[in-house]
């Protein structure tokens, strides 16, 4: 299969998710609309102040982050390439009367596509395992940042995936020649089941990302891991305080999730 072809897979199954995820109490449609904030905390603390700041969200799926943003007083951009996510984030922010920009692109085809360059690019939770190749994802952003703008990166660790719910090793840390292959009928929130769709997942190490990063000359200025997730991520973890989840076998004794601030410099 060609690479186009993983991505026709995987947007195809994001497509038959957000119909899914709109109704699920996961994402809590209706307190969202009254006011409740989908960032987990975390995300303004490390970047700080948002009023006024343009910000680029890459894979932004139906706009729930991206708008939480826009009330924190950023001026948003979000991005994905599921035209059912984007038909769905445009109508949520009409509907909420909130300043947002949402554009259907693969992110890969942004630089030619979108003539803009931003304070900020912003990413968050389940977004670079469906990339095939993390050195073209930094220069995309590093592409859309402006000079002295940050990238601000919130994502599941990749040690984690190596666990099945029983806090047992199945898989391996490392990536394969090719990505993982399953077929899904269900996603990751409550809801009925989907139409089979196959999908398609890369595996990529947390030197990986680094290394991207700083391939592309941005200055690191944070790198956090956290040993906890701000979701749960299986039937085998709890909860061990308002928004704090671990594996209950490995408790808080591996990494959960990491974070990663980093700065195109002024004068590159």
């Amino acid at each position: 299969m060609s690479e186009r072809d993983f991505f026709e897979d995987n947007r195809a199954l994001w497509n038959k998710r957000t119909p899914i995820h709109l109704k699920s109490a996961f994402y809590d449609m209706a307190g969202f609309k009254a006011g409740r904030t989908t960032l987990c905390g975390i995300e303004q603390e490390e970047i700080g102040d948002l009023a006024g700041r343009s910000l680029l969200h890459l894979q932004c799926h139906f706009g729930q982050d991206t708008l939480s943003l826009a009330r924190l007083g950023a001026q948003v951009t979000g991005v994905d390439f599921s035209d059912h996510s984007i038909a769905a984030a445009r109508q949520l922010a009409e509907s909420l009367k909130l300043s947002a920009k949402f554009l259907c692109h693969n992110i890969y085809d942004l630089p030619s596509e979108l003539n803009e360059q931003f304070d900020i690019v912003f990413a968050s939770f389940g977004v670079v395992g469906w990339l095939p190749d993390l050195d073209r994802w930094a220069r995309v952003v590093h592409h859309h940042l402006k000079p002295g703008g940050i990238l601000y990166l919130l994502e599941f660790h990749p040690f984690y995936s190596q666990f099945n719910d029983d806090g047992e090793i199945q898989n391996s840390y490392f990536p394969r020649d090719t990505p993982d292959e399953v077929v899904s009928t269900h996603t990751y929130t409550d809801g009925e089941p989907h139409e089979p769709q196959r999908e398609h997942w890369w595996n990529h190490t947390l030197s990986d990302v680094i290394n991207a990063i700083r391939n592309q000359r941005l200055q690191i200025e944070l790198f956090h891991e956290f040993p906890y997730s701000a979701y749960q991520l299986g039937e085998g973890m709890r909860e061990i305080e308002p928004g704090c989840w671990v594996n209950a076998r490995l408790r808080d004794r591996i990494p959960y999730m990491f974070s990663i601030k980093a700065r195109r410099l002024a004068a590159d």
